[in-house]
């Protein structure tokens, strides 16, 4: 979501683009016409078919496209790593003296390279990454994530831009009602790295009357795992385990007192904006990386990844902060459509791409 939103934006101010992709779609693969260029919300987009279904999405035909015609590019722009297809076109740009700006997305993290396929990330970045790094101007979206690449790898630059949000149209809610219970909403992808565990964890140690709406999908043995700790916690009457939500997640959002989001690794969070866009506030865990953005605009609350300290945050909020949720509701949409969408923010693109490109 986050680099179709970019594209569409530099598209607005008169960039060319072109997007070279693969057909990964999880194990199975896109329902495209694979290798030959289309048009997606006015982007030129290219999927190439790959003959890995894994996680390195090796990719012949996009590597050999890119070898034929990346000298007609100013800047390559890779968002991701840990795959072949990251790695080999950052290769390749160099190879070709066209300059790079690697989009990590999170995945320079000691979390990320301590976890899931630790083999295949420590061989790649012995052999090539490493370097390749060093090369690299590196985006990252928050201040957190510069400090997590930091210590990875010195790169020739680091930019800290944060994402576009794609947000829903402003609407004029009701003002919220105080309930007899504090509505909690998890809304993001069912996955350790998310902390649900903690939060269920947590769940059985807050005093005040909650409902706990658990939004997103996963996989379907670690959900039943989940849903087995709800049971045990004795919480399982407060859950509603709502699925996968789209296009109307704003009202689902809105719809709640107060987001809780307890990751372990954030590069950012854009389901943080889309909460706070409808005035909801947010609960974070200190390693997402728009915490401080949290803090600094007193936006919500920031808590440890332990249930302890969630619980805590929670009763807190309920017994000595209502007003502050009243608050944020009024305050929030504007602040973070002023931040998170815009000329503004298109701008500090343009200027790094110029930056980089000379052509300041």
């Amino acid at each position: 979501m986050s680099v179709a939103l970019l594209c569409e934006q530099l598209s607005t101010a008169g960039a060319y683009i072109e997007v070279f992709t693969t057909t990964a779609n999880g194990l199975n693969e896109l329902p495209v016409i694979p290798n030959k260029p289309i048009i997606v919300d006015g982007i030129i987009v290219t999927y190439f078919s790959r003959i890995s279904k894994d996680h390195t999405h090796f990719s012949p035909a996009l590597i050999k496209a890119l070898l034929e015609r990346v000298n007609e590019f100013d800047v390559v722009h890779i968002h991701a790593w840990w795959n072949l297809v990251s790695v080999l076109s950052c290769y390749i740009a160099f190879l070709k003296k066209v300059p790079v700006i690697v989009s990590p997305r999170g995945m320079l993290s000691n979390y990320s390279f301590s976890n899931k396929n630790i083999g295949f990330k420590n061989l790649i970045h012995k052999v090539l990454g490493r370097q390749l790094l060093k090369k690299s101007n590196i985006h990252v979206t928050s201040v957190q994530e510069a400090v997590a690449v930091s210590r990875l790898v010195t790169p020739s630059s680091i930019a800290t831009i944060p994402n576009f949000v794609k947000l829903g149209e402003e609407k004029n809610y009701p003002e919220k009602l105080l309930s007899p219970y504090l509505k909690l909403l998890f809304f993001s992808r069912i996955e350790e790295k998310k902390g649900l565990d903690i939060l269920l964890d947590a769940l059985k140690l807050v005093s005040i009357p909650f409902h706990l709406t658990i939004a997103g999908s996963g996989n379907k043995d670690y959900i039943e795992t989940l849903k087995a700790i709800a049971v045990n916690n004795h919480i399982d009457d407060k859950i509603s385990w709502a699925g996968f939500f789209g296009e109307n997640k704003f009202d689902l959002l809105h719809q709640h007192d107060l987001l809780v989001l307890p990751s372990h690794n954030e590069n950012f969070g854009n389901v943080v904006i889309e909460s706070l866009s409808v005035g909801t506030a947010v609960l974070v865990s200190e390693h997402v990386g728009l915490a401080d953005y949290v803090t600094k605009n007193k936006l919500g609350w920031v808590c440890q990844t332990t249930p302890q300290s969630v619980s805590n945050t929670i009763n807190n909020i309920s017994i000595n902060h209502m007003d502050d949720l009243k608050e944020i509701n009024q305050t929030a949409p504007g602040i973070v459509r002023n931040d998170f969408t815009g000329n503004t923010l298109r701008q500090q693109y343009i200027n790094l791409y110029q930056k980089i490109t000379g052509y300041e």
